[in-house]
């Protein structure tokens, strides 16, 4: 699964001094985006865990996203962008500076190929492209994330992935100007990418390239997924998705459950007993009780093990030096 978070700036972590009210009132006027300051970030991610936003705003279009991009590289603000909230795990103490909810929602369908802003959500992705009997992106209904999130990490699920189908990205550039990627040039691996190396570089939207398809038959692999994640997956409770990357050759899941750490918790979070690569926060913990189970959960791995758990969560906000 994808970390959603389709943008984050270097500087987003560093203390800020900007005039969050004179850049609200600034972006309304310019842009046209409503803002909030002191936004409690928790109700914006699928861990339900993070304080607030110095400064929080919500776009609903390419044209807002750019805009507001432009705008905060222009003034030197520190800059988060979200999607869904899935697979990061925000600060108690919050972000500093601008955070933008990407709600960029536009798509179509041209011929074979599926167009989609950054913002659309990948279970949608997967139930517009079966309606219009194309093939391909079913593994999306088991991302909670959306495009932008999952070009940026080359989220998948169920044996597939974003590279297998990606035929380019939309990206905006470092220096303001706008360019249609190949997937080629986005250095796609196991969920990674050079965009995660670039936080400079912005998904506004992505071309999916795919094949028709009867739609009754692509509605069967979508219940066939559905029903495998009710199964395997502890849905309705507060998590982050999948909180480490396989191992080559292995299952970090399988990992955690051989050294006996399903049910395991700290302060309000807990090694699901579903499924031992979820963290869920089925206790109303913090972002720092998140942290702190996987942190205890890596160690124990190693030491039982020799296998390094690498996070596939990505923490963001004004955290604490680990030890």
């Amino acid at each position: 699964m994808s970390p959603d978070r389709t943008a984050t700036d270097p500087a987003a972590s560093e203390a800020t001094s900007f005039d969050a009210l004179a850049l609200g009132t600034a972006l309304q006027r310019r842009i046209g985006v409503k803002t909030s300051r002191d936004e409690p970030l928790a109700r914006f991610t699928t861990m339900r865990v993070g304080g607030p936003a110095d400064l929080f705003a919500t776009v609903h279009n390419v044209h807002e996203l750019r805009a507001i991009v432009r705008f905060a590289r222009a003034r030197a603000i520190p800059l988060t962008i979200l999607g869904r909230g899935s697979d990061v795990v925000i600060a108690d103490r919050g972000i500093r500076g601008l955070v933008v909810q990407n709600r960029a929602e536009g798509s179509r369908i041209e011929g074979d190929r599926y167009v989609a802003e950054s913002g659309v959500p990948m279970a949608r992705a997967a139930t517009e492209t079966q309606k219009a009997g194309l093939t391909g992106l079913e593994f999306g209904l088991a991302i909670p994330g959306s495009v932008g999130g999952a070009v940026w990490a080359n989220a998948g699920a169920h044996d597939a992935d974003v590279a297998s189908i990606l035929e380019s990205a939309d990206l905006l550039l470092a220096d303001g100007t706008e360019a249609r990627v190949p997937a080629a040039e986005l250095e796609l691996r196991y969920r990674d990418s050079r965009l995660k190396h670039h936080p400079d570089e912005v998904v506004l939207g992505a071309t999916f390239r795919l094949a028709p398809a009867d739609p009754a038959t692509i509605a069967g692999r979508l219940d066939e997924i559905r029903r495998w994640r009710r199964e395997h997956q502890p849905l309705g409770i507060p998590s982050a998705g999948s909180t480490f990357r396989n191992p080559h050759g292995d299952s970090a899941g399988r990992l955690i459950d051989s050294i006996g750490w399903k049910g395991r918790t700290h302060g309000g979070a807990t090694v699901s007993e579903k499924h031992a690569n979820f963290i869920v926060n089925d206790r109303k913990g913090s972002a720092a009780d998140v942290r702190g189970l996987i942190d205890e959960v890596a160690s124990a791995v190693a030491a039982a093990t020799g296998v390094e758990l690498v996070e596939e969560i990505v923490f963001l906000g004004d955290w604490e030096p680990r030890p």
